[in-house]
């Protein structure tokens, strides 16, 4: 057996050497060309980042695979969710506060659908917001196949506009228009249906469109001047102040508005803090099926201002019965046809432009005629400041949550009888600070709501108000909290029951059925997730309670036991309420 020379051992030694990097080499090349093309899901990102997103609020999923990938690098920040009703709940609450449309990111199928409820919930409160979806490949959608829908036509009756990207080209006009239609006048949501064979196209030279909004108009001269003399002829004019005032930034000129002209304002739940509750014209909000003593002032009111007035919050045939009120519509949309809701003039255009040249022509009345409804009101909602009764009175919860928390701080309410009473008794000095589902009215919207107020408003504290059903909807997102490191506090009334129900059963019926439930030990739950958790034993111990989880800075559940008697006992009241006016 002859053994090789050693020139051969080496030769082919530099021969399999020079063989494998010259393999590298091409690799790397065909690898440098993959990684230089660009798809569509980039563009699409850019898109969004063009559109000034700073989160986007999901779930990963096989179907947004592309889109997800395209998002490393990107500035946009993604907050996965533990569900995606969570997610649209955090962009429904986002859009409140911003007026920049929250975006919120599922999968095709249960993904998209587990969106509906939060999506839903912001396009009829008004919010705006862009829902985009996974779908399955073009491919397949001729066909039965695993978990497509037709998502399009799902989500048209819940949005102002409702696409499938079909053709790669076309991606930089449809972000522009989803976002363009979500945050236009009136806002509300926008979704984006990305079939993922479009998604991983290549793309060569397209960019992202400009952005452009348009200015709302200044209503017309004569229809200002209608108002004008409609508001000086009047005796006992009353503005009622709707959630387009805090949309069109005008609670500048309502309170300017009210102050020239000398008139009470009432607001909508949506609209708390539009102008200040301390302010001598501030009559508090207006809502309530029952006739509370707001009311009493539309009993009276022979001219209604209604300004960014939106019925699906308090519907005109609870407060113009017999249709013989003067209403003055000013709002940067039309008025919706209702028999109760038959226009004196229509003041159609900016709100605040609208208003100041309105206040420039109209006579000021010469005294407030709300003065003793406004006293009334005032020393109604404190009486139980030193109310010492356990489990707590819902008044005294909220005089200590007000006295807890500074203006500017923001307090996101859950849906059920908690509501009621937020609406009606907190109160609320700045807009935006007190956000109310008020449209769609969604249970589960508080947790995931919080999370998102203090993700838009890091320096201030985000407090949300929730009962123990709403919280366990989407408790889950405790731990998207924690993991993303904001510090939010969740105020769990406890009664072990849908206490809002049975406050109807127990009017209606005088009897109630099938609304009683157990619940875990809250704090233990609490501090299962790593949060931190306080049990409320005494009605002295809330205020300190709520100081001391402020001061924590972190995720911090309170269980609170409250006393919904108090429910029915405010139902006598109202019922045999005797107007001071």
């Amino acid at each position: 057996m002859e053994l090789p020379f050693l020139g051969d051992i080496v030769n082919a030694f530099v021969s399999g050497f020079l063989s494998i990097a010259a393999t590298i080499l091409v690799l790397g090349f065909f690898i440098g060309i993959i990684a230089l093309v660009v798809i569509y899901s980039d563009l699409f990102v850019k898109c969004l980042e063009n559109e000034g997103v700073e989160y986007v609020f999901g779930i990963p999923g096989e179907e947004n695979l592309d889109v997800m990938d395209s998002m490393i690098g990107s500035p946009i920040k993604f907050i996965t969710t533990r569900h995606e009703q969570g997610a649209a709940f955090m962009a429904d609450v986002y859009g409140r506060l911003t007026g920049k449309a929250g975006v919120c990111l599922a999968t095709l199928g249960p993904g998209a659908t587990n969106l509906v409820t939060g999506f839903a919930d912001a396009n009829m409160d008004r919010a705006p917001i862009v829902g985009i979806a996974g779908q399955g490949a073009t491919t397949r959608m001729h066909k039965e196949s695993h978990q497509v829908l037709d998502l399009v036509n799902l989500f048209a009756p819940i949005s102002k506009y409702s696409v499938q990207i079909r053709e790669p080209e076309i991606v930089g006009e449809i972000v522009r228009k989803a976002f363009k239609a979500a945050q236009a006048e009136k806002p509300g949501g926008s979704f984006i249906d990305f079939p993922e064979n479009v998604a991983a196209m290549p793309v060569d030279g397209k960019q992202p469109l400009k952005v452009q909004s348009a200015k709302p108009p200044v209503p017309p001269a004569d229809k200002i001047a209608q108002a004008a003399e409609i508001i000086s002829g009047a005796s006992y004019p009353l503005i009622m102040a709707g959630n387009g005032v805090v949309r069109a930034d005008a609670n500048r000129a309502l309170v300017e508005f009210a102050e020239k002209l000398n008139i009470p304002v009432a607001t909508t739940f949506m609209a708390k803090g539009s102008i200040p509750f301390s302010h001598e014209l501030s009559l508090g909000t207006v809502g309530l099926q029952a006739h509370d003593y707001v009311a009493c002032g539309f009993d009276r009111a022979d001219v209604v201002i209604c300004i960014g007035y939106d019925m699906i919050e308090y519907h005109p045939h609870l407060w113009n019965q017999e249709k013989t009120q003067k209403i003055i519509h000013i709002d940067m949309s039309p008025a919706e046809v209702d028999e109760h809701y038959m226009l004196e003039c229509g003041v159609v255009g900016d709100i605040g432009a609208g208003l100041d040249a309105i206040a420039a022509q109209a006579s000021p009345q010469p005294e407030s005629k709300a003065r003793a409804l406004r006293e009334t009101i005032v020393e109604e909602l404190n009486a139980h400041a030193d109310d010492a009764a356990f489990p707590m009175a819902p008044q005294r919860i909220i005089l200590d949550l007000r006295e807890a928390l500074q203006l500017d701080d923001i307090v996101v309410s859950d849906v059920g009888a908690h509501k009621m009473w937020m609406a009606r008794m907190y109160q609320a000095e700045r807009p935006n600070t007190c956000i109310i589902s008020n449209g769609f009215a969604s249970m589960g919207i508080g947790l995931p709501g919080a999370i998102a107020a203090k993700l838009a408003f890091p320096d201030r504290t985000a407090v949300t108000v929730t009962g123990d059903a709403g919280f366990l909807m989407n408790s889950q997102e405790i731990e998207t909290a924690l993991r993303i490191g904001v510090a939010i506090v969740v105020l769990v009334w406890n009664d072990s029951k849908y206490g809002l129900i049975k406050w109807h059963q127990d009017r209606r019926f005088s009897r109630d059925t099938q609304i009683e439930f157990n619940n875990p030990d809250f704090v233990k739950y609490a501090e299962s997730f790593g949060a931190k958790g306080y049990r409320v034993e005494a009605a002295d111990d809330l205020l300190p309670t709520l100081k001391q989880a402020i001061a924590d800075d972190t995720v911090v559940l309170i269980d609170c036991p409250v006393d919904y008697s108090e429910n029915m006992k405010l139902t006598e009241k109202l019922g045999n309420l005797v107007c001071p006016i």
